[in-house]
């Protein structure tokens, strides 16, 4: 969220996670790749996202940190 795509997208690449997928899902939706977005959405079992960048990207910390307890 911190504007590096490039190193966020390598942090995500390596990982085999839901949430790593649905974070490149949405990295790739930033980048403007819808193609390659849908393919992760689907490793993260989400659904493709229609809304706005900023409300999926808070619906992805909200999963997160939920997820901590």
């Amino acid at each position: 969220k911190k504007g590096n795509w490039d190193q966020a997208h390598r942090i995500v690449q390596d990982e085999g996670d839901a949430n790593s997928a649905w974070v490149h899902a949405y990295l790739h939706r930033v980048e403007g790749d819808l193609g390659n977005a849908g393919y992760w959405y689907r490793q993260a079992g989400q659904p493709v996202a229609k809304d706005t960048l900023e409300a999926e990207w808070e619906r992805i910390v909200a999963t997160l940190l939920a997820q901590r307890g």
